[in-house]
């Protein structure tokens, strides 16, 4: 699964976009420097219900911003992605 369809997965089990759910954790201060990833599971899991891998997700964008390894990027593997740049602000503000 490509690491954008994690995040639009999540926005399907939530009922939020990414970037709300940052928020969410930024005022939370999830996202402040040291704060481990398993309290961002354990908040994701707790009132989201997801999974160790959709939180895990979350977690890269929360400390590293919305760009990927160019790895992932147009590769065959399983974690392709079209772009560097994951897209926060739901599915259906995607550019097409």
């Amino acid at each position: 699964m490509s690491f954008q369809a994690y995040l639009d997965n999540i926005e399907t089990k939530t009922g939020k976009t990414p970037r709300e759910l940052l928020n969410l954790a930024a005022d939370r201060g999830l996202d402040a420097p040291g704060v481990k990833a398993d309290a961002i599971i354990e908040w994701l899991k707790d009132d989201y219900g997801l999974g160790r891998g959709h939180a895990m997700a979350l977690v890269h964008v929360l400390k590293h911003g919305p760009k990927i390894p160019g790895k992932h990027v147009g590769s065959t593997g399983t974690h392709r992605d079209e772009t560097d740049t994951l897209w926060l602000d739901g599915k259906a503000t995607r550019p097409a």
